[in-house]
């Protein structure tokens, strides 16, 4: 199974900030939230996989205006996607098929102005990375705690939060 936590998250976030309060269910516009992997992690050999919501009952699909497509550079299934994500993976990008986009990647490496859009991308990828790690440290320290029997008291006396514990006894209980 994917876990799918962040997803649910990020889903809510674009929800609320797109629409405005009072707005009626049938009013929301349509999200399409697109995942790029640098590897297969569904394992199907496919360059891209749609995800359907589908009741496990009836077999009935719903549409429920979020639609969630994962795609990656790994797979060339001969497809127009697999070639388009080829281009993310090459430090050059000459592809009569996809003219905007090599002439962007081309503008982006050699103007000054693209320069410094890649440098801000950079620096904010740096930052989230950091983060992540930061607080993928984190959990496993209380994951750790927790596996040496620290009470969730003296766990949060050591200036962890409620919401970090919570999520970590839940990652611990998955893995044991």
């Amino acid at each position: 199974m994917i876990p799918s936590a962040t997803g649910r998250e990020r889903e809510a976030t674009w929800e609320v900030r797109e629409s405005e309060p009072g707005t009626k269910f049938e009013e929301v516009l349509e999200l399409y939230i697109v995942y790029i992997s640098e590897f297969d992690f569904l394992k199907g050999d496919k360059t891209i996989y749609h995800v359907e919501k589908v009741l496990r009952e009836t077999g009935q699909v719903i549409d429920d205006g979020l639609y969630e497509i994962f795609v990656n550079t790994a797979v060339d299934d001969g497809t127009e996607i697999a070639e388009l994500m080829s281009c993310f993976t090459k430090k050059e990008v000459k592809n009569a098929r996809f003219p905007m986009l090599s002439s962007e990647v081309r503008r982006l490496k050699e103007s000054e102005g693209g320069m410094q859009v890649m440098c801000e991308v950079m620096q904010r990828y740096e930052k989230m990375a950091a983060e992540a790690a930061k607080h993928e440290e984190r959990m496993q320290t209380i994951k750790n705690m927790i596996a040496k029997g620290y009470t969730k008291e003296s766990i949060l006396d050591l200036d962890y939060t409620e919401e970090e514990y919570a999520e970590a006894e839940s990652e611990f209980a998955q893995q044991v």
